[in-house]
This record gives structure tokens, C-alpha cells and sequence, in this order.
């Protein structure tokens, strides 16, 4: 089956590519307002796009399921966020932060989450998480009606010791248990179903490709 996504209306386009590009990393985006107020809210139009600068990519998408959140207002006015990666451990907390608060409350206190003070940003990043980015708004776009993506480089991190050895920069992933988004409203995939396939060399390929045709 086909579709002319030039001749559907809104709505009938976002279910056809969220429940299709899937499954997607969840960004915990903490910002913090010109008046001091923190905001959480979570994303999953969300990846890195390049590491040399280090950059990461939101879709700030406002549908019927996403209305408008603070998070776009916030990086607009400050220029600052903060990424925090989402585990089974905060899956929980990290769908309360998705209801739609007054942009007095704090999601993150009433999410049972503790705000640690950042190094580089205002933002505060989440002790709970495994990992979080401190970043700095690079570029942001107005795309179609009231949707904004933002480029962000990526300014200092903050990773568990129990996940990542320090002098050879590995980092366990499987051990992180993080989670990511899946089709419809409510459905979510753990990351723990996991296999190893190495890059094939195209000389190896080829070698074998041969051996099979006997020349």
C-alpha cells in the first residue's frame, strides 16, 4: 500500500511515521525559563546527528497527542537544555513528566526525579538517569504550524560510573537498560534483546563471493 503524503492531512502523516520509525531513543529534556522555572517534558523525535561537533537533534512536534510544551519557549529564550536518556528504572517518572502541567509545577519533583546542578548550563540534569547531555542550542527552525527542531552541541555529559570505564572510554550499553519508543500512544521497547553483526569489509565480501562462484 502506498501513500501520497503530499495529500494527507496532519494527523494521518504523524501516525504513519511513529508507528514506523521505530524504535526511538527518548530524550528527558530538562530546561529552565528566564525566570527560573525548570521544565521537563519528554521527546522522541530524538538523535545524535554528528560527532565532530557533537550535535543532537529535536523534533519539537505539536500534535494532538504533543500539545505545545515550554521546552521549545525555553531553548528559544536561553539558548540551553539538558538531554537525559530514559532507563526502565525512570519509565515511570518520565511518562508523568509527559502530562501537560502548569508551567509553575515542577514535573520533576512531582516525578520523584532529583535535579542536579549542571556544569556548563542553567538546565539541571537528572541523578536517576544513566546518562545526561549538557547542551547548547547551535540552531533551531520553525517547520509547518507551531513545530520547531532544534540542533543542539552537546557541551559536558554526565554518565554513571557503574556504565562507562573511564580510561577506555567504553561504555555498557546493554547495562544501562534504556528503553525507546514504539508505535501508537503507549508502547515502549526495552533494549535488552541485543545482537552482534560486524561490519562486513567489502574485500571479504567479495573474496567469498567468489569462492562460492569457484573462481
Amino acid at each position: 500500500m502506498d501513500f501520497d503524503f503530499r495529500k494527507m492531512e496532519r494527523m494521518d502523516r504523524y501516525k504513519l511515521l511513529v508507528s514506523s520509525i521505530v524504535p526511538r531513543p527518548i530524550a528527558l529534556v530538562t530546561t529552565i525559563s528566564r525566570d527560573g522555572i525548570v521544565n521537563a517534558a519528554p521527546f522522541s523525535f530524538f538523535n545524535a546527528v554528528s560527532a565532530d561537533p557533537p550535535l543532537v537533534v529535536l523534533g519539537l512536534e505539536v500534535t494532538d497527542y504533543a500539545p505545545r510544551k515550554d521546552t521549545g519557549d525555553n531553548i528559544r529564550d536561553t539558548g540551553e537544555f539538558v538531554v537525559s536518556l530514559v532507563s526502565e528504572e525512570i519509565a515511570q517518572p518520565m511518562n508523568l513528566c509527559a502530562a501537560d502541567f502548569p508551567a509553575e509545577e515542577d514535573e520533576l519533583a512531582a516525578a520523584g526525579l532529583t535535579a542536579m546542578p549542571s556544569t556548563v548550563v542553567r538546565p539541571p540534569w537528572i541523578k536517576e538517569s544513566p546518562v545526561s547531555f549538557e547542551c547548547k542550542r547551535m540552531t533551531s527552525m520553525e517547520v509547518g504550524t507551531g513545530n520547531r527542531v532544534v540542533i543542539g552541541e552537546v557541551v559536558y555529559m554526565h554518565i554513571d560510573d557503574r556504565f562507562v570505564d573511564g580510561d577506555k572510554l567504553y561504555v555498557d550499553a546493554p547495562a544501562m537498560k534504556l528503553i525507546g519508543r514504539m508505535h501508537g500512544r503507549g508502547w515502549y521497547v526495552k533494549t535488552g534483546d541485543a545482537f552482534d553483526m560486524p561490519r562486513i569489509a567489502y574485500a571479504d565480501w567479495a573474496a567469498e563471493r567468489d569462492r562460492k562462484r569457484g573462481t
